[in-house]
């Protein structure tokens, strides 16, 4: 047993990364290597550099998913452990698709040694994937009621503007609004108690999803090619119509969804292949570059925590 305890994490991180090599090749399996080289031949070098400079505080930003659910438990961190674990927790989820597995796995394996209650990381946890409809729907509801886009068919979903989700979307966010402002009582899960965001939280959470979301958009948009002429509001619009496209859409499989909204609607002035590039590069620069950071220093922790280890028995 003891054995067993001392291999798990590494097992764990071998099972994460496969399951994120495993994503990638489904990502990227209508293509081949010279698919890549050649989309990100055709980027300036200038775009790619700003496209990696945006990324960065892009991930930073996320952080404040989990800073925010430890005021909402009421738990003080050291920051760089927030940082940390979220950067690895997203970066993988991000590529791998099991958040709910990667970033519990992840959470509860940086958080507990430094004090967190198992309890109070389940608390954190919960907290992050409310933070993530919470963004989503407020994001969507704006974005589509701003720039309300065709749905397309394929969707099969029983609208045909994007506007009607944008109202959907927005009447949810308000109806969530209505419940804590007025909630009296906790809400329990399974004999676990779990409170009510505050306002104030609440309204933190969306402005941390709007520089999360931007950021992210911002990533790809510079990547664009130039007979992309939309201006970045207009492109946010469908680049969040694409995204939440991928949550709800019954589109067989899945994976890939975002990229086919964005060549579906893409302006007819821009060609399939000019985008599929700036598609790919962002996949590479958002999804990839992040993975193999996170990877790498997943590894160095688990390697840092064998060696103390074995220094303090010796």
């Amino acid at each position: 047993m003891n054995r067993l305890r001392q291999i798990a994490p590494f097992l764990l991180t071998f099972c994460l990364f496969l399951l994120a090599v495993w994503a990638i090749k489904e990502e990227f399996k209508h293509y081949t290597f010279q698919d890549l080289v050649n989309s990100l031949g055709r980027i300036p070098t200038g775009d790619k550099l700003m496209s990696v400079f945006l990324m960065i505080p892009g991930y930073l930003s996320m952080a404040g998913y989990d800073w925010l659910g430890f005021i909402y438990v009421g738990r003080h961190l050291h920051p760089g452990t927030i940082v940390r674990t979220s950067f690895i927790s997203y970066a993988l989820g991000n590529t791998v698709g099991f958040t709910v597995f990667s970033g519990t796995a992840i959470r509860y394996r940086f958080y507990s040694p430094a004090g967190v209650s198992n309890i109070d990381i389940a608390k954190v946890i919960a907290f992050t994937h409310l933070s993530f409809w919470l963004g989503m729907l407020t994001i969507g509801g704006v974005s589509f009621l701003v720039d309300p886009l065709a749905v397309p068919q394929i969707l099969k979903i029983p609208v045909q503007s994007a506007r009607s989700l944008g109202i959907i979307f927005l009447c949810l966010v308000a109806l969530y609004f209505w419940f804590i402002a007025f909630a009296k009582k906790p809400l329990k899960f399974g004999g676990v108690e779990l409170g009510v965001p505050s306002v104030n939280i609440s309204l933190a959470l969306i402005v941390v999803a709007f520089i999360d979301w931007g950021l992210a958009a911002a990533v790809l948009y510079v990547l664009l090619p130039d007979s992309y002429t939309i201006s970045f509001f207009g492109f946010f619009g469908i680049y969040i119509f694409a995204m939440t496209a991928g949550v709800i859409s019954n589109v067989p499989g899945g994976l890939g969804v975002f990229e086919f909204m964005m060549l579906k609607l893409r302006p007819e002035s821009v060609s399939e292949s000019d985008l599929l590039g700036a598609l790919l590069a962002y996949r590479g620069i958002y999804y990839l570059l992040p993975l193999s950071i996170a990877f790498i220093m997943l590894v160095s922790y688990e390697v840092e925590k064998k060696y103390r280890r074995s220094k303090d028995n010796s």
